[in-house]
């Protein structure tokens, strides 16, 4: 089983579609296809990175091609709810259990409220859904709606995802434009994503490092 095929599968771009067309209506950034493919790519470049098998590798890009899918039935409870609807629709594809059950408990455990990193491919996803920071997730197109959540990440005119195997470093390098959202703006959100991304990197033997305008913030 290979990403590709995952990213073809119209039941799963149905759930993914229809998950974002809820949190849309909610005041959610996106969550549709642009993030969950972005998040795949993601996944599996940190998987590559650090030498992965192939078949890691893959795994690691279907869990973040699927992880939100349990959007369409709840926000709250996402991940579980994902985890679920994945096991469902894995179950009649080609692929064998023990690959099925890595991507389910990936998924049941992507979110910082109820989750956390138990192994590298969980670690993957974690890091690549939490850094997925950036103006075009944002969908609301009027400023003086904007929430904190609208705000910190139209704040984000750049952001980049950077590994070093030789400095055993993963770090998210951002560039705020500080008019739109302060970095206490910015931490009251994300602390605790920037935290689980500290923990996941653990798993790779690296620290994590979030640096913002050229200073380092964690």
């Amino acid at each position: 089983m290979t990403a590709d095929i995952i990213k073809k599968n119209k039941e799963i771009n149905a759930f993914i579609e229809k998950g974002n067309e809820i949190l849309a209506k909610l005041g959610f950034t996106d969550h549709g296809a642009g993030h969950c493919t972005l998040v795949s790519e993601r996944a599996g470049f940190i998987m590559q990175k650090f030498g992965e098998a192939e078949n890691a590798v893959e795994l690691a890009k279907i869990a973040g091609y699927m992880h939100d899918i349990g959007n369409a039935v709840n926000r709250r409870h996402h991940a579980e709810y994902g985890s679920l609807l994945a096991n469902e629709i894995l179950r009649g594809l080609d692929i064998s259990a023990e690959d099925r059950i890595e991507i389910v408990s990936c998924i049941a455990n992507h979110d910082e409220s109820t989750g956390g990193a138990f192994d590298r491919i969980s670690a993957a996803l974690i890091i690549a859904d939490k850094t997925d920071v950036r103006r075009n997730r944002v969908g609301v197109k009027d400023r003086s709606a904007f929430d904190i959540h609208d705000r910190v990440n139209f704040a984000v005119e750049n952001a980049a995802l950077k590994v070093s195997l030789e400095k055993k470093q993963i770090s998210l390098n951002l560039q705020i434009d500080e008019s739109i959202c302060t970095m206490c703006d910015y931490f009251d959100i994300f602390l605790g994503r920037m935290l689980m991304c500290r923990k996941a990197a653990e798993f790779f033997d690296c620290r994590f490092k979030l640096m913002a305008n050229g200073s380092k913030v964690l």
